[in-house]
C-alpha cells in the first residue's frame, strides 16, 4: 500500500527572508522576500514544501493566496493531479504542492531527486549574480564573484545610468575574454522598446551570452520583432508569466521566436510547467536554462535536485542560498562557480 492511500495532514506557515543587503532591480530595492511552507504528515512520515511567491512579480500575487493555500492543504486528500489542475492560476501553490509530495515520498524529506548530484559526485555549473547599485558596489560584487571562481557573470542592469554599465562591461572586457568569461545581462524589461535596438547595439560589444528581458512583458509585436533584429540573443523571463495552457506557451514562443527562455519554477508552475515549457521551447530550438526566484534553501534544494536531473550544459541561475540572514543551513555549497551537494552537513530545518 502506498503512503498516498492513508490521510494526509497538511499545515502551512508563512516564513520572511530577510536580505543580508538591500538587493537592486529595475522594480526596485529588496530588504525582505515573503515565502510560505507546506508540511505534509502521513502515518509519522513528513514532507515539505515551499510556495515561494514572489511579490510584485508572481501571477498568483492576490489577495486570496492564503486562503488558496488553506485551500490545498484543507483538500490535500484529493491528490496532486486534482489539486494542481485547480490551482492553475496558483503556480507558485502548484510547485509547494509538487515539492511536498515528491518530499512526502522520498527516501528522505530533502532527496526527491536522488541522483549524483545528491550524493555528491556531481555538481551543478551555475552563474555568479551581480546586484544592482552604485558603480563601487557593483564592482566589489564583480570582483568577489571573480575571486570565488565564477566563469558566468550576470549583471542585473537598468536601474542606473546606462552609460556606468556600459563602463563596469567593459572592464570586465578589457581583463577577460569572452572565452575566460561568459557575461549575460538581466534588463527585467528596463528598456523603452524605441530605444532597446539601440542599446542592444551598444551591448553587443562587449560579447555578451544574452540579455534577459531587454523590453518589459506584454509587449509582444515589439519583443518580438527586437528578437528578429537583435545583435545578441534574447532570453524571455517575465514574458512567461502568466501563461498557463500549453496551446498559448507554444503561441507565444513561436509568435516571438526568442533565442532563450528562463524558467523560475515558483512562478511557470513547478516542475510540470517548467517541464512543459522546455518540450515545445526545445521543438523549436530554442535554448534554456533555470533559476530560482529567491527561495530559502528548501526551495532552492528542490530546483537543483531537479535542474540537475535535466542535464543541461548551460550555467544554471541557482546561486541565491547566500543572500538571506536567516535561511536553513543545507547540504547545498557554491564553490569555484558551482553548485553541489555536500553529503556532510545536515539540515537544520525542524520537520
Amino acid at each position: 500500500m502506498s503512503i498516498f492511500d492513508l490521510m494526509i495532514v497538511a499545515t502551512y506557515h508563512k516564513y520572511i527572508l530577510e536580505f543580508k543587503n538591500p538587493s537592486g532591480t529595475s522594480r526596485g530595492v529588496l530588504t525582505t522576500k515573503e515565502t510560505w511552507f507546506i508540511h505534509l504528515e502521513v502515518d509519522g512520515k513528513k514532507g515539505i514544501g515551499e510556495t515561494g511567491v514572489f511579490r510584485g512579480l508572481s501571477i498568483d500575487d492576490r489577495p486570496d493566496y492564503e486562503e488558496k493555500l488553506q485551500w490545498a492543504c484543507h483538500n490535500i486528500n484529493l491528490g496532486l493531479e486534482v489539486l494542481l489542475k485547480e490551482l492553475i492560476a496558483f503556480p507558485s501553490i502548484q510547485f509547494g504542492l509538487e515539492m511536498a509530495f515528491k518530499s512526502l515520498a522520498g527516501v528522505t524529506p530533502f532527496t526527491l531527486f536522488p541522483s549524483k548530484f545528491t550524493s555528491g559526485e556531481e555538481a551543478i555549473p551555475i552563474n555568479g549574480l551581480i546586484w544592482m547599485g552604485s558603480e563601487s558596489f557593483m564592482k566589489a560584487q564583480i570582483k568577489d564573484k571573480l575571486k570565488g571562481g565564477f566563469n558566468c557573470i550576470k549583471m542585473k542592469i537598468g536601474a542606473i545610468d546606462f552609460q556606468t554599465e556600459v563602463d563596469l562591461l567593459k572592464s570586465i572586457r578589457n581583463e577577460f575574454s569572452a572565452s575566460e568569461i561568459e557575461l549575460r545581462v538581466d534588463a527585467n524589461g528596463a528598456f523603452h522598446p524605441d530605444e532597446a535596438l539601440e542599446k542592444l547595439k551598444v551591448l553587443s560589444d562587449f560579447d555578451l551570452h544574452s540579455i534577459e528581458q531587454p523590453i518589459k512583458a506584454g509587449q509582444i509585436e515589439a519583443m518580438s520583432g527586437l528578437c528578429e533584429v537583435t545583435p545578441l540573443p534574447i532570453a524571455l523571463d517575465e514574458e512567461l508569466i502568466g501563461v498557463f495552457k500549453d496551446e498559448d506557451k507554444k503561441a507565444l514562443l513561436e509568435q516571438i521566436n526568442p533565442q532563450y527562455i528562463i524558467l523560475k519554477p515558483s512562478l511557470v508552475g513547478g516542475f510540470q510547467g517548467s517541464d512543459s515549457w522546455i518540450s515545445l521551447a526545445t521543438h523549436q530550438n530554442i535554448g534554456w536554462w533555470i533559476t530560482s526566484a529567491l527561495e530559502s534553501n528548501i526551495g532552492l534544494n528542490a530546483i537543483a535536485q531537479y535542474t540537475y536531473t535535466l542535464q543541461s550544459t548551460l550555467p544554471q541561475g541557482l546561486g541565491t542560498g547566500g543572500l538571506f540572514t536567516n535561511n536553513f543551513d543545507s547540504p547545498l555549497e557554491v564553490k569555484n562557480g558551482i553548485l553541489q551537494y555536500d553529503i556532510n552537513t545536515n539540515w537544520n530545518y525542524n520537520l
